[in-house]
């Protein structure tokens, strides 16, 4: 498996989240749920890699840098999107997603971790041409109504970039999967208490077996598996590739809904799924031997 089909994988998990966790939300509060995404995967790594016999890191250093980049990957990121996505329009989230490719690009180029070439600027920028015309603005509201949602938003999206624009070292030399583990160690000690104190609202006892299992899948399917494969693949090329990927989420979803609930695809939809498509291609094309690094 390359790069680009675990970065592709990465997309559709991540895309089949909003649809599961709708259903979920419907009886247990964001906060228990991201308490449970977070506490689930960090179980589920930690067994993993205990039976592979790969939990400690190289240096203890790393830690610190793993510790610090869970915050910004996920901690900041998931309360700051649920927050969010409660207190803005759906329009409005699927708009200002598409501003993590610039945060990343611009952040790992701060870092030195990224150039500032053109072809990668020109398709980032024709990507997100592409999600916008998908998208419209003009069907957005950006009232003072959801101002401080929209604000929450925006800043989920520059977590997430500062997180991908900085991890690819201390990934690289750890490996992917022992690199999440710690992510979310980290990441647990404070999602889970937040997530309990939520919990304590509701009456457990009420809550279908079903829902559970929905609970599980979000854990280990749409939340452990695509992390695991974006940080493999981001040990394998830059962090601006892994980010532009992110614009594939919509087109994706509108994908799901034409095949699931019988929507139609229209002629604006192919001229933005080209213009995405086009961006993808020319963010990868240029990838060489020296982006590539073996983790595990």
């Amino acid at each position: 498996m390359g790069p680009v089909a675990a970065l592709l994988g990465v997309q559709v998990f991540f895309g089949s989240l909003p649809v599961i966790a709708k259903v979920v939300l419907v009886v247990l509060p964001p906060m228990a749920l991201v308490g449970f995404r977070v506490g689930i995967t960090a179980i589920v790594l930690f067994a993993f890699q205990s039976i592979r016999r790969r939990v400690w890191l190289q240096s203890r250093s790393d830690y610190l840098r793993l510790a610090v980049l869970s915050l910004f990957g996920v901690v900041f990121n998931q309360l700051l999107f649920i927050g969010g996505l409660s207190r803005t329009k759906a329009s409005n989230t699927s708009l200002l997603a598409v501003t993590i490719p610039i945060f990343t690009l611009i952040v790992a180029s701060l870092a030195g971790s990224e150039r500032l070439a053109r072809t990668k600027i020109i398709g980032i920028a024709l990507a997100a041409a592409g999600i916008i015309l998908l998208i419209d603005p003009r069907a957005a509201s950006f009232s003072s109504e959801t101002t401080i949602g929209d604000m929450m938003i925006v800043a989920n999206s520059l977590s997430y970039g500062i997180y991908v624009a900085t991890s690819k070292e201390v990934i690289t030399r750890n490996g992917a999967f022992r690199s999440m583990m710690w992510v979310f160690i980290f990441a647990s000690m404070i999602c889970v208490p937040i997530g309990l104190v939520s919990l304590s609202s509701v009456d457990v006892e009420t809550i279908s077996g079903n829902v559970w299992l929905l609970v599980l899948y979000i854990a280990v399917f749409a939340t452990a598996a695509p992390y695991i494969l974006n940080a493999w693949a981001l040990a394998r090329v830059s962090p601006a590739t892994v980010a532009v990927f992110v614009y594939l989420q919509p087109l994706i979803g509108f994908i799901l809904a034409v095949i699931f609930l019988n929507e139609k695809i229209d002629f604006r939809f192919i001229i933005a799924a080209l213009l995405v498509f086009a961006g993808v291609f020319m963010t990868t094309r240029n990838r060489n031997a020296a982006d590539v690094q073996v983790t595990e």
